[in-house]
């Protein structure tokens, strides 16, 4: 089957790449485009790990293909970071050791982002809602829903 050519954008830059028309948009960012921070936990949609977002929508691209980035606004987790600044949620995470192994960090860090541009305010009931199509066998998620609730608050107060 022929590759496909695909242009988008890409944590704000233009990218074009080829791919073939069954490749996932998780397959396209670890390959050809280099962006590994998106993991793959379970190609089924079901952990998060592999989080972004398009358009501004949170989506799992595990579960998307990578033709339909086509036109659209793709931002991963390596779109987070103000060039050598950590984003806020970085830094809290790693104020608060609300990460361990790292598996479904990035997924975290990117609905949590997305969650906090939806709503600056969230309510603890929120955060653990929004989080809840990301999941973690290391932390226990108080640690995570601590650091959101308070880099939250932090981003207010600025």
């Amino acid at each position: 089957m022929a590759k496909v050519h695909v242009t988008t954008s890409i944590n704000g830059e233009p990218m074009e790449f080829l791919c073939e028309p069954s490749d996932t948009m998780l397959d396209a960012l670890r390959g050809p485009l280099a962006l590994t921070g998106s993991k793959e936990g379970c190609a089924s949609g079901d952990c998060g790990a592999c989080s972004i977002t398009v358009d501004d929508r949170l989506v799992c691209s595990c579960l998307m293909l990578a033709v339909e980035s086509e036109g659209h606004e793709i931002r991963t987790i390596e779109g987070l970071a103000q060039g050598e600044k950590l984003h806020p949620l970085q830094q809290k995470f790693l104020e608060m050791a609300a990460l361990q192994c790292g598996i479904c960090t990035s997924g975290m860090l990117v609905a949590s982002d997305a969650l906090l541009k939806k709503n600056p305010d969230p309510s603890e009931e929120e955060v653990r809602f929004w989080l809840a199509g990301n999941l973690c066998r290391c932390t226990g998620y108080d640690k995570i829903v601590r650091a959101v609730m308070e880099t939250a608050a932090e981003m207010r107060a600025q």
